[in-house]
């Protein structure tokens, strides 16, 4: 298969015009202590773009780029990557690096530079456009490219040659185009929800209690990796017994106890594409009958938002519907009292289901892509699915142990159900329906011998 990241450019580079030239920047390393470094992750965006995955990267986009070579001969130049230079010594530490002729050879660069030549570089390639493609919020790139335009700007009031007075963010432009996923992307994205199911699978499998839940995060990474993924897309969340009730929860160190359910909200990565799912399941294998009844309200109502999903739908009436059904349980389940429509609108919900339902899923587990569209009147609201788009649905309920607003029974039960769904021509598929879900899916899965 070609890969896509030419024509990806060649995309961008119609959407922006001849005027706009566009700047992205590899992630940051940091220092984790001492000498030793975070894991290092590249951006998505140049990732997306170009398929390099090396830090200390910057690559520009620029229509009417040119750049003097040696000669001293003005040349048009289109993408410039500035990278790593080859240095055999690093090498031998930290591994093999493409250098710049990697980046002309193998990654499609008109011209290559190192690193360190950004400063030179870079105003030249941004002459001859008005606005500049850029996400800030890179502290340590930020100046060096406002110096950039700004050095481009005295240049210009002396030649006459145009330079950048604007610029636009990559929601605008780049962030349009991944939020739509071509056939390829969906079949990682795919590859990524079959590993994801193993791994939710065997840690219902493993758990029971007595153990760990870092014994359970530690089946989901070593799936995870054994089939291929690079890393999870996310910290992996293993909360049992009250820990489930902790959106958040990351420290997956506590002794699972009998009668506790286990909630885990973990997904792979796998070619740069994320996976995000949560299953709640019971320790001993069998609910009792107040989980039973908590964890069917969630899945009712995650049911009936799935089947919402179609071209047109929005993810605002998609959470409406999640209020709806669990506000309607919560009543039935004796949290709440009242008429449905005024608890609703009184939001008596949220002490128990404070999240939204979902997100976009893609390179990012919360991946890029404006919700709302904008309006006349400067409110915006809320975009409409397309075909290609794809979202997560997870509605859940949470009693904390301190919750007096529950009944006693209910306090300490934490339950959230999460899939991960592609929105088609004519409605949706669940790229991870095969992850078991109904009480009698999850009880035979956590059967205990």
């Amino acid at each position: 298969m070609t890969p896509p990241f030419a024509a990806r450019r060649a995309r961008l580079l119609e959407a922006i015009g001849p005027r706009t030239a566009a700047v992205f920047v590899a992630t940051p390393t940091a220092i984790r202590n001492n000498d030793v470094e975070h894991e290092f992750r590249q951006d998505s965006d140049v990732f997306y773009l170009t398929g390099f995955d090396e830090p200390e990267t910057v690559i520009v986009l620029a229509p009417n780029g040119r750049l003097k070579d040696d000669s001293g001969e003005s040349r048009p130049v289109t993408l410039t990557m500035f990278v790593r230079p080859k240095d055999p010594e690093r090498e031998v530490w930290d591994g093999f690096r493409w250098g710049v002729d990697g980046a002309k050879q193998s990654f499609g660069a008109d011209a290559a530079f190192n690193i360190d030549e950004l400063g030179k570089r870079l105003p030249e390639l941004l002459a001859r456009h008005d606005a500049v493609v850029y996400r800030w919020g890179n502290k340590a790139f930020d100046d060096r490219l406002f110096g950039a335009i700004q050095y481009a700007r005295r240049t210009a009031g002396r030649s006459g040659i145009a330079a950048p007075t604007r610029i636009i963010d990559p929601v605008e432009v780049l962030y349009e185009h991944r939020l739509r996923k071509s056939p390829d992307e969906v079949a990682k994205m795919r590859r990524a929800c079959s590993i994801t199911n193993e791994g939710h699978r065997r840690a219902m499998e493993t758990a029971s209690p007595g153990r760990y839940e870092f014994e359970l995060e530690a089946v989901l990474l070593e799936t995870f990796r054994r089939h291929g993924s690079e890393r999870p897309a996310y910290g992996s969340i293993v909360g049992s017994g009250p820990n489930a009730t902790v959106l958040h929860y990351r420290r997956n160190d506590r002794r699972i106890e009998d009668g506790d359910l286990v909630l885990i909200d973990a997904g792979c990565e796998y070619g740069y594409y994320a996976s995000d799912v949560t299953r709640t399941f019971p320790a001993n294998g069998k609910f009792t009958d107040v989980q039973r009844a908590v964890y069917q309200a969630v899945l009712d109502s995650q049911l009936a938002c799935i089947a919402m999903v179609k071209p047109g739908v929005t993810q605002g009436e998609i959470h409406d519907k999640a209020v709806e059904v669990l506000t309607e349980r919560l009543v039935k389940l004796g949290v709440l009292s009242g008429d449905v429509k005024e608890l609703i609108k009184k939001e008596a919900y949220k002490p128990f289901y404070m999240h939204k339902t979902g997100h976009w899923l893609g390179m990012d587990v919360h991946d890029v892509g404006s919700y709302f569209l904008p309006t006349s009147d400067g409110t915006g609201k809320h975009r409409p699915l397309e075909p290609g788009m794809v979202i997560t649905i997870e509605p859940g309920l949470y009693f904390g142990i301190g919750a007096e607003a529950a009944p006693e029974a209910l306090r300490g039960i934490g339950i959230r159900i999460e899939d991960d769904i592609l929105v088609t021509e004519d409605g949706y598929e669940n790229l991870t329906a095969a992850i078991p879900k109904s009480v009698e899916e999850i009880e035979r899965v956590c059967a205990r011998a």
